[in-house]
């Protein structure tokens, strides 16, 4: 439990990288938002492909009155993806900003995601006379974190023949006073093969499986703020779709794998909310509940994995290949 606890608090700081546009209102609301729409986008998608993982460890559903208790966790990897963590930001789409070395021209700059460090920006008025310079903000890459965490909690109990329902959820659970994150998520995974006079005998089993996740979480940050103002935070939510069909192992006493080919899909909206007040520069102005980043994901997964069972006690490990791929583990207790 206390691993989920860090997960989660990982997870959140992850998201929470929206303090860290504090110095774009600056240049304006609408530079703002524009940069933070891009900045945040791939670590709302990678959120996304996270959070939506492990649902399944076998598509040999269980019978009537059969459960199973699981803690699991997913750490979803952009190591490699250079395209996620760096966008080209190109002066002449902002109203205001440009770059302090070579003003007028594109460059990469970093994502939340990314690791680019050290970009010098600006803003003046239309005489010059009143400039203003701040730095980009850097992302997860920068700070040696290289994967977007997720982890909760998870029950499986069979019904009738071939069907099973699960529910996953992390309670809201508060940081430091500054911050709480909480999940919540339901399923269902129905076995095809227990239709067929002869299923026992088979040697592998397939399913389909269901599955929505939604998760919240804020991040106050006024503490921490460059601009002043006050009761300034993140509030994020995920909302994902996975749809999978699902084959098994099933007749290995002690060791069995699995894997699956699905469709992930999902929805993130990360809300600045508060009061902004910029005293410095040529834009100085006061923003109330600024604006909203909402960005979506969907695309085809595969899945292969295996599940190891020692009586009352299961662990599973897999890797979900995507657009952002997520290695998952479990550790499960159940009768089946």
């Amino acid at each position: 439990m206390k691993r989920i606890i860090w997960l989660a608090a990982l997870l959140l700081a992850t998201f929470g990288r929206g303090q860290d546009l504090n110095d774009l209102f600056i240049s304006g609301l609408d530079d703002a938002e524009r940069f933070a729409n891009d900045y945040l986008r791939p670590v709302q998608e990678a959120g996304i492909y996270s959070v939506s993982n492990g649902w399944y460890n076998t598509a040999d559903a269980k019978p009537l009155g059969g459960f199973e208790i699981s803690i699991i966790g997913n750490l979803t990897g952009f190591k490699n993806k250079d395209d996620k963590k760096a966008f080209v930001l190109d002066p002449s789409d902002y109203d205001n900003l440009d770059f302090v070395d070579n003003p007028g021209t594109p460059r990469q700059v970093s994502t939340a995601l990314g690791d680019i460090e050290d970009v010098r920006v600006f803003v003046e008025d239309e005489n010059g006379l009143l400039r203003e310079e701040f730095e980009l903000p850097s992302g997860l890459a920068s700070e040696d974190f290289n994967f977007v965490p997720s982890g909760y909690i998870q029950a499986s109990v069979g019904l009738i023949k071939g069907l099973e329902v699960k529910a996953r959820f992390l309670p809201k659970i508060k940081f430091d006073d500054d911050a709480e994150i909480g999940l919540f998520g339901a399923g269902i995974q129905y076995e095809f093969t227990k239709l067929l006079p002869a299923d026992k005998l088979l040697p592998v089993a397939i399913s389909a499986v269901i599955g929505y996740t939604g998760m919240n979480g804020e991040y106050d940050f006024t503490d921490s703020n460059v601009i002043d103002g006050s009761n300034q935070r993140i509030d994020a939510s995920f909302n994902t779709w996975n749809f999978s069909a699902v084959i098994s192992t099933r007749k290995i006493p002690v060791i069995n794998f699995y894997g699956g080919i699905g469709y992930i899909t999902g929805k993130s909206d990360i809300d600045l909310l508060g009061e902004y007040v910029v005293s410095s520069g040529p834009f100085q102005n006061t923003y109330i509940d600024p604006f909203t980043v909402s960005n979506d994901a969907s695309g085809v997964a595969a899945t292969l994995g295996t599940k190891i069972k020692l009586g009352f006690f299961r662990i599973n490990v897999d890797y979900n290949i995507a657009e952002f791929s997520t290695l998952t583990a479990g550790i499960h207790f159940g009768f089946r």
